[in-house]
């Protein structure tokens, strides 16, 4: 596939890395050439360097014969004018734009479509990670929360503790714990290195398990590999950025909501849109602040500043003055590698809740979902098979007769409204929306094959 990537700021720069290594031809657009220069030294990519809302730089980078592009520079104009002179000059197929701003995004239906702005789909990345720390809160415990089939499904990740009560226990004992609940352990990950789960496998302490079950049954499954958390109350959010204003619309209607907003005049901005939570002026790193705010009793501590340095310092403070669960956004990957799993129990990587929801419409074979798991080591994905046993390589098929890459598995298939958990005697029929997970992911490319029909199989 022939991709123009516009702008190489952190999401265009790790889509272009992701994307160069499956086998696509990618040419990426920025107006700082010493940024290109140090990507293409290290990726098999074409660079342009000048304005991506220019028609020319648009055509040199070959709008021509561009089966997609995808516009995410900072500016969201210059996001909106590419992709309508892709459209206009050169009939781009599939045009993908990030917008920030809640003005564009209120008026999507009405300003993004073939007649208006041509853009097929729209990134929103506060709105996206807005959705996954509300996942995390919604399931005290986790590490990890994703949707498939418009939420029938849920892939959820915990860390095992000692006193599950499937911890030391072979994965089968599941089922008898928990007769009548549908679930399956996908992946299993023990000091960092994947094991694929077998009926034998024993779940020990610290063992990064996946599961997937049927949004219903998350509670219950959680509640069988650790201690059960108790339910959330008491919410601080330290930053009143676009993330934090989001974040406090959705939870002031459940929880106890308050944020701490550095910038007096931007603080009476938010407090005039919020209804219950209370805003607070002051330096989210300042331990007098947290301690007269009863940071001890406060059940999720959430840093969501534009500052990596003040997030993970905050919510370094936060746990140790008596936060239950600290989460801390981070944009840079070396920093999210380096925090997770220590004091802070969630580092929030923006990128990647990005690059999953773009992934979905690179993806070959009828991909809808993909979700990059475990900061990127693996994937989740959600495929849905066509066809019939002639025309498809799946449907009309067992599970033990597919031939599934190496250290890749079938979790779950959801059919219709119904989530059906995959046993190696489970039939793929067609329409089915299946859920796979991937360790390796350079073995994408031959799953993504295994879901594309063609005229004849066989």
């Amino acid at each position: 596939m022939k991709i123009i990537i516009l702008g190489a700021g952190r999401v265009g720069s790790t889509l272009a890395q992701q994307l160069a290594g499956e086998d696509n031809d990618i040419t990426l657009v920025d107006i700082r050439s010493d940024k290109l220069e140090e990507l293409q030294a290290r990726l098999d990519i074409r660079t342009v360097t000048g304005h991506a809302s220019h028609p020319d730089i648009i055509k040199r980078a070959g709008g021509d014969d561009a089966d997609m592009v995808i516009a995410v520079t900072e500016s969201d104009e210059v996001n909106m004018v590419a992709c309508q002179l892709a459209y206009t000059l050169h009939h781009t197929p599939t045009k993908i734009a990030r917008v920030r701003a809640s003005e564009y995004l209120a008026l999507e239906k009405k300003i993004f479509s073939q007649d208006a702005m041509p853009v097929d789909m729209i990134i929103s990345p506060e709105q996206l990670v807005t959705d996954y720390i509300r996942r995390l809160i919604e399931y005290p415990g986790a590490l990890q929360v994703v949707n498939f089939a418009d939420g029938k499904a849920q892939l959820v990740g915990v860390r095992a503790y000692y006193g599950g009560a499937l911890v030391g226990q072979q994965l089968r004992a599941l089922r008898e714990h928990m007769p009548g609940v549908e679930t399956r352990v996908a992946a299993i990950y023990r000091r960092g290195e994947p094991i694929i789960p077998k009926g034998d496998t024993v779940v020990e302490v610290d063992d990064e398990v996946f599961f997937i079950a049927a949004r219903k049954n998350i509670r219950s499954v959680i509640a069988e590999l650790r201690r059960m958390d108790q339910p959330v109350k008491r919410v601080i959010l330290a930053g009143g950025g676009n993330i934090g204003l989001r974040l406090a619309r959705v939870l002031e209607k459940q929880f106890n909501v308050k944020i701490i907003e550095r910038n007096p005049e931007r603080a009476r901005l938010i407090s005039e849109q919020l209804d219950r939570a209370i805003v607070l002026v002051g330096d989210v790193a300042d331990e007098e602040l947290l301690i007269e705010e009863n940071i001890d009793q406060t059940d999720v501590f959430c840093a969501i500043t534009n500052d990596d340095e003040a997030n993970i310092l905050s919510a370094m403070l936060a746990k140790g003055l008596g936060a239950r669960k600290v989460m801390s956004l981070i944009n840079r990957a070396s920093y999210v590698d380096l925090v997770q799993g220590t004091v802070i129990d969630v580092a929030i990587s923006p990128q990647q809740a990005t690059i999953g929801a773009l992934l979905a419409h690179v993806r070959r074979g009828d991909v809808v979902v993909v979700h990059s798991l475990r900061r990127g080591a693996a994937e989740a994905i959600e495929a849905v098979a066509h066809g019939d046993r002639n025309s498809s390589r799946v449907v009309g098929r067992r599970i033990d007769e597919i031939d599934l890459p190496e250290g890749t598995t079938i979790g779950a298939i959801v059919r219709g409204d119904e989530m059906v958990v995959a046993h190696h005697d489970t039939v793929i029929e067609a329409d089915d929306h299946v859920i796979l997970f991937l360790v390796d992911k350079s073995r994408l490319h031959e799953v993504e094959r295994l879901f594309q029909v063609g005229v004849t199989f066989l």
